[in-house]
């Protein structure tokens, strides 16, 4: 894989090897919590359904902004929907800032958006365990990036030092596409009214199990949203996208309370299994997804032979600042987890063992 291949990599099923069929597929690579929204959100998307003949109403859009403004405590002028958290980053690459910086270990899309808009981007690598300790921005630099929690290491930043790097001419981006299952009082979106450079990224791809829907949305000052969304095309979103996002945010609070009690208790229960089969833990992680180190000494052949059984995992050498020793799981229940150590003490045995023969 080239440099740009390996940024682009997202561990989907196609890109696993394991084509479109997932029948039989314990997925710990995809961070996709369920294989599809909770059923009140899905009955809420086919009531709409028949009325797909007209174009996205301006009332259902303006309406989810306005949903998504008093979930945040912002005024709707400081919120942009989007196509999936994603599509951000590359409005964002589109204001053409000189000096990016991108903090790895992370998500890679705002490296790949910038670099495809002709940007000259720089990297602030961080050490394990992957915190911020006293490292900075470069005073020069006009954008900033960074997850909070950061994927794939689930490390959850301090936001008072995020809240930190804004200042005049810079902005500062902060990707929170976990934070609704992590602590929401550690959220910055509510502060960009008080920041003119800070723009929040959130997604409910992930919680609400909307990745094939693509559902999002930035929030920053109303300036900069105007300056955000004045090359997008006419209706950039879809009605269904529109009513998810007014659904989720309308009616989801118990939902996601349900769903980040769920991820805490199966977190900690997964990461004592791991522990107890041999894997490393890297990292404390806030979100719903583990950085581990697998026992053995070729991580990699163990991952092909697991994707070989249907058994996927987030390869991390595609992170900057990581290598293949290391995984990312996503968080999941206990029987996943005993198929995933059961496989993995497996291959370890029989590579012993022909070592062995050798």
């Amino acid at each position: 894989m080239t440099e740009d291949d390996l940024l682009r990599y997202h561990g989907d099923l196609a890109g696993a090897g394991v084509g479109g069929d997932v029948d039989g597929v314990v997925d710990f690579a995809v961070n996709v919590r369920a294989p599809g929204p909770p059923e009140w959100l899905a009955a809420e998307l086919r009531s709409e359904i028949a009325g797909l003949g007209a174009y996205p109403p301006e009332a259902v859009v303006d309406s989810a902004r306005q949903v998504v403004a008093e979930h945040h405590g912002v005024d709707p002028g400081c919120v942009l929907l989007l196509s999936g958290a994603a599509e951000g980053f590359s409005l964002i690459a589109g204001l053409g800032t000189r000096n990016p910086v991108v903090v790895h270990p992370g998500f890679t899309e705002p490296e790949v958006a910038l670099r495809a808009a002709g940007a000259p981007v720089r990297r602030m690598i961080l050490d394990a365990p992957f915190t911020l300790g006293g490292g900075t921005p470069p005073d020069e630099a006009d954008l900033v990036v960074i997850g909070n929690p950061t994927n794939p290491t689930g490390v959850l930043h301090p936001a008072e030092v995020i809240r930190g790097w804004c200042r005049p001419g810079r902005i500062t981006v902060v990707d929170e596409a976990f934070m609704d299952l992590t602590d929401e009082t550690r959220s910055l979106a509510g502060e960009v009214p008080r920041h003119p450079g800070l723009v929040v990224l959130r997604s409910l791809t992930k919680t609400f199990s909307l990745a094939g829907l693509r559902c999002g949305y930035l929030l920053a000052s109303p300036d900069l949203v105007r300056r955000l969304a004045a090359r997008r095309p006419h209706w950039p979103l879809g009605t269904l996208q529109a009513v998810a996002i007014r659904a989720a945010l309308r009616d989801g609070a118990e939902f996601v309370a349900e769903e980040r009690r769920t991820v805490e208790r199966q977190r900690t229960d997964m990461e004592q299994k791991l522990r107890a089969a041999g894997f490393t833990v890297r990292t404390r992680s806030w979100a719903p997804y583990l950085l581990v180190t697998p026992p053995g000494d070729d991580p990699e052949r163990t991952r092909s032979a697991l994707a070989a059984r249907g058994i996927l995992v987030r390869r991390c050498d595609t992170f900057p600042g990581l290598d293949d020793t290391y995984w990312r799981l996503a968080v999941r229940g206990a029987r996943e987890v005993a198929t995933l150590v059961e496989a993995v003490a497996g291959h370890t045995v029989n590579n012993a063992e022909e070592r062995g023969r050798q």
